[in-house]
């Protein structure tokens, strides 16, 4: 980017250290003159009046305190985000898109300038209307109805013209003047009484004409009023201090503002009936002290707006072009050009000129004020937004000077879109999908540059840290908080068998928290984890494809017994303990059983409930059915049992899965175990049909297995039970290998007394 002086100081966007500042050195004033300037506008002289009518003096008092719930939080966040580091020229535009990124910022961007272009329009065809008077005289004189555009058009031009010649120096030497001329012209209105005809019977807060028109219409005509307090931060790149001069220009601007408003809306209240207010939209001029004062006044507002105006937009123009936010790499090596000493923006100057007279020719103010305040609540939401993300991530490298508040940047944010959506909601939708589209379009465009995603990793980061720290500081008991799984699954397989992988992610789709470990044998070192790395970077695209809610990770150690120590230990991912830890083996490969066995005794003695994936190449099968085999001494797994079969139905792979209960005993107990788990279900209120419910008598582990076999050989997945007996003897070897006709089965041994009623 090339600076005013002519030499490369930043290469492009974001980059590099700035090089030297010059422009024209301005100080404070021409940033609240600017500023002031544009708020005390044409809204002023012409709509203000027809607020008090439709709306009431009350009424008219909310729209004053509505608008500026929008300004103060966004004058703040400007305020504060300009001394966080250089301001550049490109003023708001500067400001978004170094800390939005280049996406957002320029999407914004883009928005802002179209705003600030336009707003030439509006303020020289509310210039025209100041001469009102003289229009009246022609028309008398003459017999001839003369069209405002004779002079708004002409005006245009010549603005345009002197823009190009003398630049921003005259034009700040301009606003001294005009700013002089609305101080008289407000003063005369407010010492102003009026004729006695159309003056009120008293203060009437609540007084307005009949069949007024809604807050809203109301509230959308007089918006742009409010909306010139950071006109001001188009001279960003002129300012000898910004971050001195953006704070107090901009904050004193917009709190005079208000205090003006408010003065004159109780004026006019004061003075006239609101049928009165409702029929000349000059009567100001009525109450003034001198009548010709409020059309010189308007005139002069309107000037000094319009001209606020066209120093800004080009300048935007020129900053956009600079970071090559433009379409067209032709149109941002000609926007980005300045001539002279300091840089004046003549080419970005001639096409917002241009932007300028088509709407001027259109000459139609309140649609052009509609259009205005769409663009404005966007660009002014996303400063809001930009500064509450900024205080909500809590990032080191933020460190303004001046401080806001992170409500009320957030209040500035939520105003709006509240009122861009009361104002007109299909503007709003189209103000937003323009803005979606040109982000998009940018994102594309500029591949690899900071963008939403990169915007909200320090707040989603924070967010993070604030609910695992408030879950831990809030622990409850799980039969009062009700139980969920927390899930450490560990595996030395990784991507070559996803069946383990594949139930941690049905589990803990939307009930529970799952963090999947690849276990790497070896000695730590940092070739070994860029290794690591590698295939942590295919499991994460694993979740990426199948949707899984589940956090990946690796470690790297010796031994399987001192990995799975180490994991024991780690703190859960939700902020609170893990409570269940997922083992696997392979049914055809017994060798990896030992190296099971010895993990399931670990988790067990420390207090964490047991799963255990028998896995087979058959990979859960159509995932229509789960068996639930509970046997007369596993009962104490079977509220478990049954919890993670509910659990994993109501996963969208499972979603045609019905669940079958087998209640197994002795001969003599059989049926009694079934009603007992029967109603267990039904108090529970888990999806199982008491059809689905089968008492299966049994003499012996042999005759267990053949009803197994016989029942559920085709079954997708089969849960079953491990005991306190099985894991302290011989034995377990042998019930993880029992139900060897049945496909992939899970086993579960639960420390934890769960209650699902």
């Amino acid at each position: 980017m090339l600076s005013s002086s002519g030499e490369r100081s930043e290469s492009r966007f974001g980059s590099g250290v700035p090089g030297p500042q010059h422009g024209h050195g301005f100080g404070t004033a021409p940033v609240f003159l600017a500023s002031i300037s544009t708020i005390l506008g044409a809204i002023l002289f012409l709509r203000f009046g027809y607020a008090v009518a439709h709306a009431g003096l009350w009424g008219s008092l909310m729209v004053i305190t509505l608008g500026h719930l929008v300004t103060v939080p966004t004058v703040l966040a400007v305020s504060e985000i300009a001394t966080n580091r250089r301001v550049a020229g490109g003023g708001a535009y500067y400001i978004v898109s170094r800390s939005f990124g280049e996406s957002i910022g320029g999407s914004i961007g883009i928005a802002l300038y179209i705003s600030q272009a336009i707003s030439v329009a509006f303020y020289i065809v509310a210039f025209a209307q100041s001469f009102q008077p003289i229009y009246d005289w022609v028309s008398t004189t003459y017999v001839l109805t003369p069209d405002p555009r004779w002079v708004s058009l002409p005006f245009t031009v010549l603005l345009l013209v002197l823009m190009l010649t003398k630049g921003a120096g005259v034009g700040v030497r301009v606003l001294w003047v005009v700013c002089g001329i609305l101080a008289v012209s407000i003063i005369s209105f407010l010492f102003g009484s009026g004729p006695e005809s159309i003056q009120p019977e008293g203060l009437n807060l609540t007084a307005r004409i009949e069949n007024p028109d809604g807050f809203g219409i109301v509230f959308a005509t007089c918006f742009p009023a409010f909306t010139g307090m950071i006109a001001g931060l188009g001279l960003s790149g002129d300012l000898r201090n910004p971050q001195r001069s953006i704070p107090l220009g901009t904050i004193a601007a917009t709190f005079a503002g208000m205090v003006i408003y408010v003065l004159v809306a109780i004026k006019l209240g004061q003075s006239a009936t609101p049928e009165a207010l409702a029929a000349d939209e000059f009567i100001m001029a009525k109450i003034s002290l001198w009548s010709s004062a409020i059309y010189v006044g308007l005139g002069a507002a309107a000037f000094s707006s319009a001209l606020g105006s066209i120093m800004v937009a080009p300048r935007t123009l020129q900053m956009l072009a600079r970071d090559n936010v433009l379409p067209i790499p032709k149109l941002n090596r000609l926007m980005e050009k300045g001539i002279g000493e300091t840089q004046e923006p003549v080419y970005a100057t001639s096409v917002s000129g241009i932007i300028a007279i088509v709407f001027v020719a259109i000459g139609e103010l309140d649609f052009i004020a509609q259009i205005l305040t769409m663009f404005f609540m966007v660009t002014y939401g996303a400063l809001c937004a930009v500064s509450f993300l900024e205080h909500f991530a809590s990032n080191p490298s933020y460190r303004p000077t001046f401080h806001s508040r992170w409500y009320l940047s957030l209040l500035g944010t939520v105003m709006c879109g509240l009122m861009m959506f009361q104002i007109s909601a299909l503007y709003a939708f189209i103000s937003i999908g323009l803005m979606a589209v040109t982000y998009l379009g940018l994102r594309r465009s500029h591949k690899g540059q900071r963008d939403l995603t990169a915007i909200f990793q320090g707040t989603m980061f924070q967010l993070t840290r604030w609910l695992q720290i408030t879950l831990q500081k809030s622990r409850v008991i799980s039969s009062e908080g009700g139980w969920r799984p927390s899930i450490v699954a560990v595996t030395r397989f990784g991507e070559r068998r996803l069946g383990h992988f594949d139930l941690l992610r049905w589990i803990c789709h939307r009930h529970g928290f799952g963090h999947f470990i690849r276990l790497f044998h070896g000695d730590y070192s940092f070739s070994s984890e860029l290794q690591a790395r590698i295939h942590v970077d295919e499991l994460i695209k694993r979740t990426e494809v199948s949707r899984a809610g589940i956090f990946v990770d690796s470690v790297i150690c010796p031994t399987f017994k001192l990995a799975l120590s180490q994991i024991l230990q780690m703190p859960g991912i939700s902020g609170l303990p893990n409570n269940c830890v997922l083992l696997e083996f392979d049914r055809e490969n017994p060798d990896e059983i030992e190296e099971v066995e010895e993990g399931i005794r670990l988790v067990a003695n420390s207090l964490f409930n047991v799963l255990v994936l028998r896995s087979t190449g058959y990979r859960f099968g159509y995932r229509s059915t789960i068996d639930v085999w509970v046997t007369e001494d596993n009962l104490k797994n079977a509220p478990m049992m049954l919890l993670l079969a509910y659990i994993i139905v109501g996963h969208p792979d499972w979603r045609r899965a019905e669940i079958r209960l087998f209640a197994c005993s002795e001969a003599t107990d059989a049926e009694r175990e079934a009603d007992r788990l029967s109603a267990l279900m039904r108090e529970g209120r888990l999806p199982i049909s008491m059809h689905n419910v089968t008492s299966v008598s049994y003499s012996s582990q042999k005759a267990l297995e053949q009803e197994v076999e016989h029942r559920s050989s085709q079954t997708d997945l089969v849960i079953a039970g491990l005991t306190g007996e099985d894991l302290g003897s011989e034995k377990l070897s042998q019930t993880l290998r029992s139900y060897a006709d049945a496909n992939d089965v899970l086993f579960v041994h639960a420390i934890e007394q769960i209650s699902i009623d």
